[in-house]
């Protein structure tokens, strides 16, 4: 959602992240951009009716919820390659358990991650230190750059779209676990990483600054 009237501040943050993402890849230098999503674990109550020629597969408008899950999904957007993780809750802690797999298995050749991130309030630095002792926070702090969308901005995530996808091409169906969801899961992130696919964010400054026009603040003077 855009603000109907942006600050200044929005319009710096946005260009700040669309010349981020317009830069080549850097391999020691990734540009990494993490998100969340929450999803309903349902469980059938009755076993769908498998399909047949010339009859799709049904199942029952019925259902039998077992609670929630949260999949966190972070994106090299230029490397083609992510990382999806199924967790019970989005916590401070569930996000320094998520970021730190980033770091070591996402990106363990890098030596800054640049990770792109919304203002949910567990996105910070100080959600590592309530996840390990200091050496191991600071440790993985010290690899990490944070870049934030702006407030209300958070469309300039590229990883929503990756998060999109996942939704309509492996959540559009019931799962009644967390074990059944995190293996759907592993499933088409492995299948999308063999395939190299990558988001072609194609939005850059001179786009903004048209299309956008009505969101800069007029040179000179105050808001």
């Amino acid at each position: 959602m855009i603000p109907p009237q942006a600050s200044a501040e929005f319009v710096a943050a946005m260009e700040d992240l669309l010349a981020l993402f317009a830069e080549p890849h850097e391999p020691q230098c990734p540009v990494v951009c993490l998100d969340e999503t929450p999803v309903g674990l349902l469980e059938h109550v009755r076993e769908p009716l498998p399909a047949r020629p010339g009859r799709p597969r049904r199942e029952d408008h019925e259902y039998r919820r077992q609670g929630s899950a949260c999949v966190f999904a972070a994106l090299d957007l230029k490397g083609g390659r992510r990382l999806l993780e199924v967790r019970e809750r989005r916590t401070g802690v569930d996000f320094a358990l998520f970021v730190r797999r980033v770091v070591d298995e996402l990106c363990p050749q890098a030596g800054k991650v640049r990770l792109v991130l919304d203002n949910l309030n567990t996105h910070t630095l100080g959600s590592l230190y309530k996840a390990f002792p200091p050496h191991e926070a600071r440790r993985i702090a010290q690899r990490l750059e944070l870049r934030f969308t702006p407030r209300h901005g958070s469309w300039l995530n590229p990883v929503e779209l990756e998060l999109a996808a996942l939704k309509r091409q492996c959540l559009d169906r019931r799962t009644g676990s967390l074990q059944e969801l995190a293996r759907e899961v592993g499933a088409w992130q492995h299948e999308r990483n063999q395939r190299g696919e990558r988001v072609r964010w194609t939005f850059g400054l001179e786009q903004a600054r048209e299309r956008l026009a009505r969101l800069y603040p007029i040179p000179g003077e105050d808001e």
